[in-house]
């Protein structure tokens, strides 16, 4: 019998030595693969780089992970270490030993793969003697994959220690997946809902919103619809109250520019001071109060549109700020020196004559001619008489959603409404509704509840309501004069016409209104005209 030397080691001692050697390699392993899996929530490109890691650092070869299909339920190959191209090899459930773990839900150890009659062999990977060791990848208590080794050594005395390392790198991978399945969910929600939200606002702020059949506004939508296809600058021209920023959004949610920042301001509302400061922006340190640097609003509207309101009421000064950038698109920050350069489509709005302002001196004259690239003009509401009804029943549509109820005009409201010079033109008539519904106890507005401003145009009709009767027919007799208090509105208008001869266009002149104004009085009060 051979003696056994005192002073070498034990095979239980050799035994307990690579066991630890085996546990520090497995913890750096481990520490490894969590700041891989934390660095990235796309775990197909992370798990690539564990599966070589756990190679490398743990002696745990050929590693393959695969993934459960939610569609059809089969467990497909997804990433193999050493591979950057695989083969979408599928596994159905309890096929195979990998289609068993994902069945069963448990792990499979093996001292030797080919002694399984069940190992398929179709990645081609394997080395069959050697042991190995497939784990089932959890998240939320749900198999959503496998995770699949090879120790390196034969007949591996430590292989149920490796089994439970591998067990927790595949809990890091499932909860990696976990996180990442979900901001993916959020993600895909948050798209949907801004999907909505677009389409909302471009229903909302779209040509639906702009309410009007009559010529001249059939003309300002295809001026709208040409524009807004491309970067062209645009000045929307009209009285206040005419919807010019409607004009603006539809221009805008219009474009190819919608997907942008649509960014207002209005250019009246501020000093010269914080103009500049709103517009392009300061440096932390420019002014008192200004703690920390701030973009301007062309910095937000990079990519998108800038609409710049009351653009007639800034000074002569900062004009020549303000052209610089619509000439070459740069600027610097307030207290900066470096200069910036943003995508910004300009829309600009003004009610005042700027040529008149021009000739003044009190607006550049290259300003207004980089402004005026494609002028679109709105009229006033007196000019547009015929659109009164529907824009009136547009706007109760909205009253009657916010008041929850529904909301109707009546014949007599409508014809006060006609006759009416509205100074303040769609903004006026958008209050005068509000008022007589708020005034409404069953949502019926009466022409008694359409309570409007005394104050009116020399030359117009006054707004007295009129009397309704049916169709008058005209007499032979003398018109009576125009100026009698006694007339309602039909038997005036009716007078006028007597003493023109029928002549809508005279007619319209004695009365102070135009011929579109006293055309429509004609239909909406019921006058049988008469032929010669």
């Amino acid at each position: 019998m051979t003696a056994m030397n005192p002073d070498s080691p034990s095979p239980q001692a050799g035994s307990e030595r690579e066991a630890l050697e085996l546990h520090i390699a497995q913890f750096e392993t481990l520490y490894q693969v969590s700041q891989i899996l934390s660095r990235s929530l796309d775990y197909r490109d992370t798990v690539r780089e564990v599966l070589r890691v756990l190679a490398n650092e743990a002696g745990l070869v050929r590693g393959m992970v695969g993934v459960i299909d939610a569609e059809t339920g089969e467990l497909v190959a997804h990433a193999i270490q050493g591979q950057d191209r695989v083969e979408a090899v599928r596994y159905q459930p309890g096929e195979g030993i990998l289609g068993l773990v994902m069945e069963r839900g448990r792990t499979m150890v093996l001292q030797t793969v080919a002694e399984e009659p069940r190992f398929l062999h179709r990645l081609g990977i394997y080395e069959r003697e050697l042991p190995f060791i497939a784990v089932p990848i959890k998240a939320a208590g749900s198999i959503i994959g496998v995770l699949a080794v090879q120790p390196e050594k034969v007949r591996d005395a430590l292989l149920e220690d490796r089994a439970r390392f591998v067990e927790m790198v595949a809990n890091l991978i499932g909860q990696s997946v976990r996180l990442a399945t979900q901001i993916a969910q959020e993600k895909q929600s948050l798209l949907e809902e801004r999907d909505l939200l677009r389409r909302t606002v471009r229903h909302q702020f779209g040509f639906d919103n702009i309410v009007g059949r009559s010529a001249v506004m059939r003309r300002i939508f295809e001026q709208v619809r040409l524009v807004a296809k491309w970067n062209t600058t645009v000045l929307i021209r009209g009285e206040t109250g005419t919807g010019k920023e409607l004009i603006a959004n539809a221009i805008h949610y219009n474009s190819p520019r919608a997907r942008g920042p649509l960014i207002k301001l209005n250019c009246a509302a501020l000093p010269e001071t914080l103009l500049e400061s709103e517009l392009f922006g300061h440096e932390k340190g420019a002014f008192t109060g200004a703690i920390g640097a701030r973009k301007g609003r062309f910095e937000q509207a990079d990519g998108g549109t800038l609409f710049l309101d009351e653009i007639g009421e800034i000074s002569p000064a900062f004009q020549a700020k303000l052209l610089r950038v619509l000439q070459q698109g740069e600027f610097e920050r307030v207290g900066g020196t470096r200069s910036l350069s943003v995508d910004v489509r300009v829309i600009a709005a003004t009610h005042r004559d700027l040529e008149a302002a021009v000739e003044a001196g009190d607006f550049r004259e290259d300003l207004f001619y980089r402004l005026n690239v494609m002028p679109i003009y709105l009229p006033p509401l007196r000019e547009r008489i015929e659109d009164i009804p529907d824009i009136a029943r547009h706007l109760l549509g909205k009253l009657g959603a916010m008041q929850k109820r529904k909301l109707t005009l009546t014949d007599g409201a409508l014809r006060r409404l006609a006759a009416h010079d509205w100074p303040g033109n769609v903004r006026e008539l958008e209050n005068c509704l509000e008022r007589a519904a708020v005034l409404s106890e069953d949502g019926t507005l009466d022409e008694d509840l359409m309570r409007l401003a005394t104050a009116r145009r020399p030359g117009t009709v006054p707004t007295a309501p009129p009397r309704p009767v049916g169709p008058l027919a005209v007499t032979s007799g003398p018109a009576p004069a125009l100026d009698d208090p006694n007339l309602g509105e039909r038997e005036r208008v009716i007078a006028a016409l007597e003493q023109a001869g029928w002549v809508q266009a005279k007619a319209a002149r004695l009365l102070g209104m135009t011929p579109r104004q006293i055309a429509y009085r004609i239909q909406t009060l019921n006058i049988e005209v008469k032929q010669f």
